[in-house]
C-alpha cells in the first residue's frame, strides 16, 4: 500500500475527543481495513487502536491506559469487538505488528547513530533558545516524526536530553570565556576557585580551543 502521512505534533494523546474528532482522527479508512485484513478478537481491537495512535503520535503507546477510552469505543465499535477485549490484548508483546504499522507508514526504529545525531541536532538549534525540559522534549519528538524515525524509548530520549544539554552548556562556557579574553578569563576564575573546584574545571574546559565550536 502506499505510505500514508502521519498527522499531528502532539507530544501525548489527550483523552478527551468529541464525536466530531474522534470521526476524523480515529475512523479506519480503506487502506486501514487492508492492514487489518483477517484479525479477529482483542488482536484486531489493538491493532487498529496501535495504527491510529501511532498515526496520531507517530510513537507506541507504553502502557493501554495510553489509549483514550472514547477511541477505544468508536474502534470497538468500528470492528465489531467488545470494549472490554483490548484489556486482552498483549501490547508489549505486539511486535508484528508494530513492524507492520512502521513499515505502512514508512517509519523505522531508532538506531543510536540517530541518537548522536539527535544530540548534536539539540544541543545545536534547540537548547540556545529553548531551556525548558519539557519543550526540549517536545521538539525532539517533532524532530523524530519529521524524520520519519520511531523515538527512542523513555531512557534513552532522557539520556539525549542530558546530552544535549551538557553540550551546549560545555559550547557556551566555551564562548563566554572566549568573550572575556586572558584578563577576564583570570578573573572570573579567581572568583569561583574557592570552594567550586567542579566550576572551576568547567571553565578551564571550556577555553580548550578544541572545545569551542564542537557540539
Amino acid at each position: 500500500m502506499n505510505a500514508r502521512e502521519v498527522d499531528g505534533k502532539g507530544a501525548g494523546v489527550r483523552q478527551e475527543w468529541s464525536p466530531e474528532e474522534l470521526l476524523a482522527s480515529w475512523t479506519l479508512v480503506d487502506g486501514d481495513w487492508k492492514l487489518v485484513a483477517n484479525k479477529t478478537g482483542p488482536t484486531r481491537l489493538g491493532f487498529c487502536l496501535m495504527l491510529k495512535f501511532f498515526e496520531i503520535e507517530a510513537r507506541f503507546p507504553e502502557f493501554i491506559e495510553e489509549f483514550p477510552q472514547p477511541a477505544v469505543e468508536y474502534v470497538a465499535g468500528l470492528v465489531k469487538v467488545p470494549a472490554a477485549d483490548l484489556a486482552k490484548y498483549d501490547l508489549a508483546g505486539a511486535k508484528r505488528h508494530r513492524k507492520q504499522i512502521r513499515e505502512a507508514l514508512e517509519f523505522r526504529p531508532p538506531k543510536r547513530a540517530d541518537e548522536e545525531s539527535l544530540t548534536a541536532w539539540l544541543a545545536a538549534e534547540v537548547c540556545p533558545v529553548e531551556l525548558v525540559e519539557d519543550r526540549q522534549r517536545e521538539a525532539l519528538l517533532v524532530e523524530c516524526r519529521t524524520r520519519k524515525i520511531e523515538p527512542p524509548g523513555p531512557t534513552r530520549i532522557e539520556k539525549v536530553l542530558v546530552a544535549a544539554r551538557g553540550r551546549w552548556e560545555r559550547v557556551f562556557c566555551a564562548r563566554t570565556i572566549e568573550r572575556l579574553g586572558t584578563v577576564g578569563r583570570a578573573r572570573l576564575l579567581a572568583l569561583i576557585a574557592e570552594g567550586n573546584d567542579e566550576g572551576t574545571a568547567l571553565l578551564r574546559r571550556g577555553h580548550n580551543p578544541q572545545m569551542r565550536l564542537q557540539y
